[in-house]
């Protein structure tokens, strides 16, 4: 069965499935994938504005796709940026498989020899397993059951079987006390909700300052319209005691 027949056959794709997660998290769909991520005025893959309705541009040459996302997550660009070129990346990827297993395939060549170099490592394994769990959600599909309710469905993809969320683990092992690190485990941890998703978020907010990229994102991700990050720090403090 391909994608285009899900509709028709009782599935609906995770972009339509809104509010189904989370109820914390401000967006619809899959956090991953359906919210942009504010990188401010920082370079990233070209795109079609900035909201949850963006899209790839149509123009952009596919060919490039892998070397210019390595290219874009060298071992200076800020960890959300990173987050908001991988997601990007994806979106570009899903209209190639080709072109999805090579970029996957590149990151994960990048990481397993990182250690080697001593290079960015940490950023290293972020990048892949932040891309692996992207990958998943970008191949996500809803199957509505009899009850009412909905299933989730993934789509075999190049990032199957393989655990994403314990390189970010890793990532933030090896680079220390890193909030933006922590910031892109809680979004991954939202949905499927994991135990550690509280813990990631509280060291999220506690490491955010006033008026930072992180601050914003997480407002936006996890605050109601108007919070502060004091407000959502203390609201995130007081409720993953």
């Amino acid at each position: 069965m391909n994608r285009s027949n899900f509709v028709s056959y009782g599935f609906v794709p995770a972009v339509l499935a809104t509010l189904l997660w989370l109820p914390q998290v401000a967006r619809a769909g899959t956090p991953l994938i359906c919210s942009p991520f504010d990188i401010g005025g920082a370079k990233s893959l070209p795109w079609n504005g900035d909201t949850w309705k963006s899209s790839p541009k149509e123009d952009y040459n596919l060919a490039r796709l892998v070397a210019d996302t390595e290219a874009l997550l060298g071992p200076d660009t800020p960890v959300i940026v990173r987050m908001e070129t991988i997601r990007r990346a994806t979106l570009y990827a899903q209209k190639d498989p080709q072109v999805a297993k090579d970029l996957l395939e590149t990151l994960k060549a990048r990481a397993m020899s990182a250690g080697a170099m001593g290079h960015a490592e940490a950023l290293a394994w972020f990048d892949l397993g932040y891309m692996v769990e992207t990958y998943k959600q970008a191949n996500l599909n809803w199957k509505k059951l009899p009850s009412g309710k909905y299933d989730p469905v993934f789509i075999p993809n190049p990032a199957s079987g393989l655990d994403g969320y314990a390189w970010v683990v890793k990532a933030i092992n090896l680079r220390g006390q890193d909030p933006e690190m922590e910031f892109a485990a809680s979004v991954i941890t939202a949905w499927p909700r994991q135990k550690s998703y509280d813990a990631h978020l509280r060291k999220a907010v506690s490491g955010a300052t006033d008026g930072s990229l992180l601050a914003k994102n997480l407002v936006t991700h996890f605050g109601k319209q108007g919070t502060t990050i004091a407000e959502l720090r203390t609201e995130i403090t007081a409720t993953t005691k």
